[in-house]
């Protein structure tokens, strides 16, 4: 008999087993999330435990199988996870000696911790190109605006990573991967070994190859280091131009208005955020980005930055003026995988790893924004975090697979609840639309339905929905009896109750 796989469908976690769990391992999310799972994995097949850790109090019991309750804080079984240094996977494995992790985001961060957990006795080392502890890379535009102060930036205080005897190099550029030597070459003339190497080199941000990029003052918000160079040229009153009219773009855009700043906001396409909203949730949230006081304009195709050795301006190819004293690019990030490239691995957008995020290396691993899975680069914080997870734990010695997260955005952006999930773009005569707008808080929803399966859906404001729309999707459920002579809010209280 064939066991059954289960996939928690936010991270992307396979648990393997005749039952899903209570919860994931991973990112905590509960059964209800899981999905059954047929897909082959790439990698060898579950692992064996002799030692199980309590994921609520780190309580390590022996056995075949986990206790049917923590012994010390009385959690269920389903709480317990493989302890590190008992897995098998049909070939022998055990902890490397030496863990070297290439970038302190989210990734490298989760990946550290992870490995520490899995690996107590190994040597961990997370580089960073940064002089700062890793950050909170969300929060910037939050510090930004002044709402949090520069101290709360740090995931973890320096004495955190000296607890999990965790060495963090600071200033410190990798320059050359020698996968023969299993050494890391950097950039001050020093060199690393490793036993194994995680990948977790992050994205810079995309500037557009237009006339006049270079001048001062134009910045591209990504670093604690771009912020301030930000905060030094933002004042009252200061003309600021924003390009680009994502999430970053809008959070930017609404810190500097805080700051007193007279900002407009360029976006290329017709309405706001275009891959995941439609262009009536793309107007609704313009209106609240315009009641900030924020200029708003779209399908602006931007010719060049006017101005001498600083930008006095952004002129559209229509020939109109925006002046501007200060200008922000937030247009999207690549990663950044040139090291990895160079070292000869296999690389398309993103360097490619395989379900256990192992690149065609497998002694280095990727995560983040800089690995690809089965074609895809997420390039959000999310699931930056569970590949770290994983990877870490994996590279510690550990086989945990890792299926892909559905492609779905829970996003609050300026204070506005926003989710979007599968195809919201139908593009012929096959689809079934439902939309509602609420009159009194403002509330929107908008499912997509092809041949009696939902397909895609937006939320704004009340996004409580959110789980069961995308249970519905990722199971792929016929909805004949929820769809029968039902209006958008009658299939939404339908649903709701399902």
């Amino acid at each position: 008999m064939i066991a059954q796989s289960w996939l928690c469908t936010v991270c992307g976690y396979i648990h393997h087993g005749d039952g899903g769990l209570a919860s994931c391992p991973i990112c905590d999310a509960g059964a209800e999330l899981f999905t059954p799972h047929s897909r082959p994995s790439t990698a060898p097949s579950a692992p064996v435990a002799h030692a199980w850790r309590c994921l609520n109090c780190d309580d390590i019991a022996s056995g075949d199988a986990p206790p049917p309750a923590c012994p010390v804080c009385g959690v269920d079984a389903d709480r317990f996870t493989p302890h590190a240094e008992s897995i098998r996977t049909g070939e022998k494995t055990s902890a490397p000696a030496t863990i070297v992790i290439a970038g302190a985001g989210i990734a490298g961060v989760s990946a550290a911790a992870a490995a520490r957990q899995q690996a107590p006795e190994a040597s961990i080392t997370l580089i960073t190109r940064e002089p700062d502890l890793p950050y909170y890379r969300l929060n910037l535009t939050r510090y930004l605006a002044g709402e949090i102060p520069a101290e709360t930036l740090p995931i973890h205080p320096e004495s955190w990573y000296s607890e999990q005897r965790i060495d963090v190099l600071r200033d410190t550029e990798l320059q050359q991967i020698d996968r023969a030597a299993h050494q890391l070459h950097l950039k001050d003339g020093n060199s690393l070994s490793y036993d194994k190497l995680i990948l977790a080199l992050g994205a810079h941000p995309i500037v557009p190859a237009i006339e006049g990029a270079t001048r001062e003052n134009i910045i591209a918000l990504r670093t604690r280091r771009d912020c301030a160079a930000i905060l030094a040229r933002c004042t009252t009153g200061t003309r600021c131009v924003v390009v680009g009219g994502g999430v970053l773009g809008l959070e930017t855009a609404a810190a500097l208005s805080r700051r007193g700043a007279k900002v407009q906001v360029l976006e290329g396409f017709g309405w706001l955020l275009p891959r995941q909203l439609n262009r009536a949730a793309g107007e609704l949230l313009a209106a609240t980005v315009r009641e900030l006081g924020i200029e708003l304009f779209c399908n602006a195709r931007i010719k060049q930055f006017d101005g001498d050795q600083q930008v006095c301006g952004v002129r559209l190819e229509t020939g109109e003026l925006y002046p501007a004293e200060l200008v922000v690019i937030a247009a999207g990030v690549r990663g950044n995988s040139y090291l990895a490239r160079m070292a000869g691995l296999e690389v398309n957008n993103g360097v490619v790893v395989d379900n256990r995020l192992r690149t065609s290396d497998p002694d280095i691993f990727a995560v983040g924004d800089v690995a690809e899975h089965q074609g895809v680069t997420y390039g959000t914080w999310a699931p930056a975090q569970f590949q770290g997870t994983i990877g870490g734990m994996n590279a510690a010695g550990a086989a945990l697979d890792f299926a892909g997260i559905p492609r779905s955005n829970i996003l609050k952006v300026l204070d506005v609840n926003l989710f979007s999930i599968g195809q919201v773009h139908p593009d012929d005569g096959s689809y079934h639309t439902f939309e509602s707008l609420g009159k009194s808080d403002g509330s929107y929803r908008y499912l997509v339905f092809r041949d009696t399966r939902l397909v895609g859906a937006i939320l704004i404001g009340d996004t409580g929905l959110a789980s069961k729309l995308k249970q519905l999707i990722e199971t792929n459920r016929c909805c004949t009896e929820l769809l029968a002579g039902a209006s958008a809010e009658a299939l939404c209280t339908r649903i709701a109750a399902a």
